[in-house]
């Protein structure tokens, strides 16, 4: 049985952790380009925003999320550019509250629905414990965005467990979303966590197999990283390709990260 209340705990640190560094930063920052061609860090803000809003429009009233999806389904390329433009018009401090706020309202959302409850998105319908996950992951990709911007780091945590678990729930969507065949050889995962231990997932006895430390793993099923700026080592021909087309979210890959954008220290 997933740990609901432990999840969004865990939703809830990461975004208050990005969130705390965004305070922390001069308004003038804001306008920043980061990795992602043509987004700033206000960008990156507010597609969190207006995604946290959708997140709780489909959890709390899922007959208006109806409408937003068949405006989406209108116009399936542009719509995640143009959604959240209005919110990338207010003035930072604003954005940054106007998150906040809908990022907390999801939480609370998320920890009052009904055990069995489905949420409806713009993919397939999920669970709340896979919303919970979803959103973490969002929240910590585009977090990296907004830390590559600042030329800063962050420490990694135990929360990246939860994108991991996420990574290989979605390895068949990753080809879907490329037009390819699913894959059928099983890929197993071995990473090192922050603390130090080892975090196994997937079958057991699996001959493919990709190992190394589990932020890097993230950084490049996220698409942040290049899996060649890194010290990941695939073993097997179905490994080495997974690091080359995984990605955790819906929607297209977009451009990702080139080999030598981001070299190792």
């Amino acid at each position: 049985m997933v740990d609901t209340a432990a999840l969004v705990e865990d939703l809830r640190a990461e975004q208050e952790e990005l969130a705390a560094l965004l305070r922390g930063i001069d308004p003038a920052d804001w306008a920043r380009p980061t990795p992602s061609p043509g987004w700033s860090i206000t960008d990156q803000v507010a597609h969190l925003a207006f995604f946290d809003e959708s997140a709780l429009t489909a959890v709390t009233a899922p007959e208006r999320f109806a409408a937003m999806l068949e405006a989406a389904m209108a116009d399936p390329e542009g719509y995640v550019d143009t959604a959240a433009a209005p919110l990338a018009a207010l003035a930072p401090d604003t954005l940054l509250s106007r998150w906040r706020a809908a990022s907390e309202a999801l939480r609370s959302a998320l920890l009052d629905a009904p055990a069995g409850t489905r949420v409806p998105w713009f993919g397939p319908p999920m669970s709340v414990p896979s919303k919970a996950t979803a959103r973490l992951m969002e929240t910590w990709a585009h977090g990296q965005d907004v830390v590559d911007a600042l030329s800063t780091t962050r420490e990694p945590t135990g929360r990246l467990r939860h994108i991991v678990h996420l990574a290989l729930r979605t390895r068949s969507f990753s080809y879907l979303a490329r037009g390819l065949p699913a894959p059928e050889t099983p890929v197993r995962v071995e990473l090192t966590a922050p603390d130090g231990g080892l975090w196994t997932m997937g079958p057991e006895g699996a001959e493919e197999v990709v190992r190394g430390d589990s932020e890097e793993f993230c950084l490049v099923l996220t698409r942040r990283r290049h899996h060649a700026d890194t010290s990941l080592t695939a073993e097997g021909s179905a490994a080495r390709e997974w690091l080359e087309v995984g990605q955790t979210y819906a929607g297209g890959p977009g451009q990702g990260r080139r080999p030598g954008q981001f070299p190792r220290g």
